[in-house]
């Protein structure tokens, strides 16, 4: 007989693993700490806009919701790169049709996976904050938006409960969980761009970025042609950083605004108040050396490997571990021991959130700064012609991340010996690109014989 589940958290993650799993039999009760968002609708401010790839593709598949979310995504085909001087350039992901992401609404999604799972049987209780437990009894204790209290139980626990997940905190009572989170020493605050005379107001299919060298500034599509702009910056020192702007005069944000995002401010003609008032989000790494308890609960998302926004892999991180889960059941014939299943999930699942938080990181200094550099830029176009030359043999890292499957680590790894490759033959700016190339084919083996 197959055990009743429970999983704390309704976000993105908690909704498609309730699909997931009641497509496969189990009985689901999901508990989310919010009201329910598809009644009172979202609020502004806070990590609207993410991007969907391959790895989030297949599992939305898996789950049978891919065609509702593709209806209101927007395709995003590289970077356009915005100067101080209001010039841009874009830069192409890569030189096949399929080489783009889609720039998805949080908030919309959530809704749609939540009427998914709802739709599916999933039992939907909104306002229950998770307040304490007993893992070993399978016994949780929720407290209403009432302040009532609620005893539930359930032989499986699932924490998709986010970066302060309350079942991490009861999974730490049974051991420890060698925790550790590093926190971004830049923070964030949301900006919207309003569509003009009913359109996009810049090139829809593009991830938008000015780089700053030391911060950045983003903007990606929504459906409804609007753009949800993010402004990064340092949490403190001198300006520009949330600090400075905590203290400026009106005049000196306007004068800064002006200067860095001349072409924005032109879009949007109160961006220095709304950098002032809207609120400030902050940002870090979460690392845990043990993900599960016996087979009695498990951590899946955020919960478990919370990572930095830059590389747009959180949601699909988060996605992929779903199906992971899905499909080991499946392997099972849909009974699996919990204990064995849950182990397999961390071993394996681990080394690739360790992978892909590290790559996040990195990706924040190649979007605010390295996107500048004449040299960074002339390995992008080889990248992207050894891609076009040798299609199925050549990936970029970014291509690997983003445009397939491979798992995160071992895209980190090839990326790695590729760059080392590139260093070696980028040292010398004067050779020609044709020779250059072929000397790269060599060193990647993709001549013929």
């Amino acid at each position: 007989m197959k055990p009743p589940i429970a999983i704390v958290g309704g976000g993105l993650a908690g909704a498609l693993l309730a699909i997931l799993l009641c497509r496969r039999g189990f009985s689901i009760d999901v508990f989310e700490k919010r009201s329910d968002p598809r009644l009172g609708g979202w609020a502004g401010g806070r990590s609207i806009n993410l991007a969907l790839a391959e790895r989030g593709l297949h599992a939305l598949a898996l789950a049978g919701v891919l065609d509702r979310v593709l209806a209101e995504a927007v395709p995003m085909r590289g970077r356009m790169i915005h100067a101080r001087d209001g010039k841009n350039h874009f830069q192409a992901y890569g030189p096949h049709p399929n080489d783009f992401i889609r720039s998805v609404h949080r908030a919309r999604l959530n809704a749609t996976l939540l009427g998914a799972a709802e739709a599916s049987g999933a039992r939907l209780h909104f306002g229950m904050s998770l307040i304490d437990g007993d893992l070993r009894a399978g016994r949780l204790l929720f407290r209403d938006e009432l302040g009532g209290l609620h005893e539930r139980h359930a032989q499986v626990i699932i924490g998709a409960d986010g970066i302060a997940s309350a079942v991490r905190r009861l999974i730490a009572r049974e051991k420890p969980l060698g925790e550790r989170l590093d926190p971004l020493d830049h923070g964030y605050k949301e900006i919207h761009l309003a569509p003009r005379a009913g359109e996009f107001a810049l090139e829809p299919e593009a991830l938008h970025i000015w780089p700053r060298l030391g911060y950045m500034l983003i903007a990606l599509p929504n459906a409804d042609r609007s753009f949800t702009c993010t402004l990064f910056l340092p949490r403190v020192g001198p300006a520009p950083s949330f600090a400075w702007l905590g203290s400026a005069l009106r005049d000196e944000v306007e004068q800064w605004t002006r200067q860095d995002f001349p072409d924005l401010c032109a879009l949007v003609p109160d961006l220095s108040e709304q950098i002032i008032s809207h609120p400030l989000g902050e940002l870090g790494t979460l690392w845990l050396e043990h993900w599960h308890f016996e087979g009695r609960a498990v951590l899946i998302g955020d919960a478990a490997h919370a990572i930095v926004p830059f590389h747009g892999q959180g949601m699909n991180a988060a996605f992929e571990d779903c199906a992971w889960i899905a499909e080991a059941i499946d392997r099972t014939g849909g009974e699996p021991d919990w204990g064995e299943l849950f182990a397999a999930f961390a071993r394996e699942r681990k080394p690739q959130a360790d992978a892909i938080a590290a790559m996040a990181l990195e990706n924040y200094e190649e979007m605010r700064a390295k996107v500048l550099d004449p040299r960074f830029q002339r390995q992008r176009e080889l990248e992207r012609e050894l891609e076009r030359r040798h299609p199925g043999r050549f990936r970029s890292r970014y291509a690997m991340v983003m445009f397939t499957r491979l798992p995160y680590a071992e895209a980190r790894a090839q990326g790695m010996r590729q760059q080392q490759i590139f260093d070696r033959f980028l040292a010398d700016a004067t050779v020609p690109d044709e020779i250059l190339i072929r000397r790269l084919e060599e060193a990647f083996g993709l001549t013929p014989g």
